[in-house]
């Protein structure tokens, strides 16, 4: 996740669909509490493997149910005069390449937002992944961010919260690097392709594609918890 998110950022801060306004608080946040999520993560696994499996791919079958019936996420609807978002100056234009038109966009429920962070942060380090899924599902459908951005966004993010967990890990000899030194090969080019295709995909596309992937990960973690 780390590979995909340092692969990608370039391209996406440059298109304006990544946010560094909205990425750097979120982010931090999320950082933060990642390391307290890796010690624990270290710790259910010890346990019993099959308890982060299946709490995992119950939560994100959960985020795939919210988003599919969530009205309007592509653009969603956003209140004005949030105090939070104002003072934190959350917000950006972009230009959506599949109309020509430019999207103004801005967020609220910022208070609501950082503290589903914290969450996003535990699961992060729990289940050693980027929380990229977490990320995109707070971003779009609790803040209001447009899921062009809210993707983006959330690729950016995953370079700061994947940074702290990684290292607990990686201490902890929980890294492989026979297995993860040839997989970055592929994860970055596929990362780099995916950051020059997201601009010219439609955003119900984008959306659609978002709730396939959630939907098959969480059914293959619960698969994997019951050792199918």
């Amino acid at each position: 996740a780390l590979g995909s998110s340092l692969a990608a950022a370039p391209h996406l801060l440059e298109k304006n669909l990544a946010s560094l306004k909205l990425a750097m608080p979120s982010a931090l946040v999320a950082s933060a509490f990642a390391i307290i999520g890796a010690f624990l993560g270290l710790w259910l696994s010890a346990l019993n493997p099959a308890y982060i499996q299946g709490s995992l791919g119950v939560t994100i079958i959960a985020i795939v149910f919210i988003m599919l019936f969530a009205k309007n996420s592509e653009n969603p609807s956003v209140t004005p005069g949030n105090y939070l978002t104002q003072l934190l100056q959350i917000n950006g234009i972009y230009t959506e390449e599949t109309t020509g038109k430019e999207i103004r966009w801005t967020v609220h429920n910022t208070t609501k937002g950082m503290l589903g962070f914290v969450i996003v942060g535990l699961l992060a380090g729990i289940f050693g992944l980027g929380a990229g899924w977490a990320n995109v599902a707070i971003l779009n459908l609790v803040m209001g961010a447009p899921v062009k951005v809210a993707v983006a966004t959330s690729s950016f993010a995953l370079s700061i919260t994947d940074s702290t967990a990684a290292w607990i890990y990686m201490n902890k000899g929980a890294v492989l690097p026979m297995l993860t030194v040839p997989s970055m090969v592929g994860i970055m080019l596929g990362a780099k392709i995916g950051s020059k295709l997201l601009p010219k995909v439609k955003p119900s596309v984008i959306r659609n594609m978002v709730i396939g992937v959630l939907f098959f990960a969480g059914v293959r973690s619960l698969m994997k918890a019951f050792g199918i």
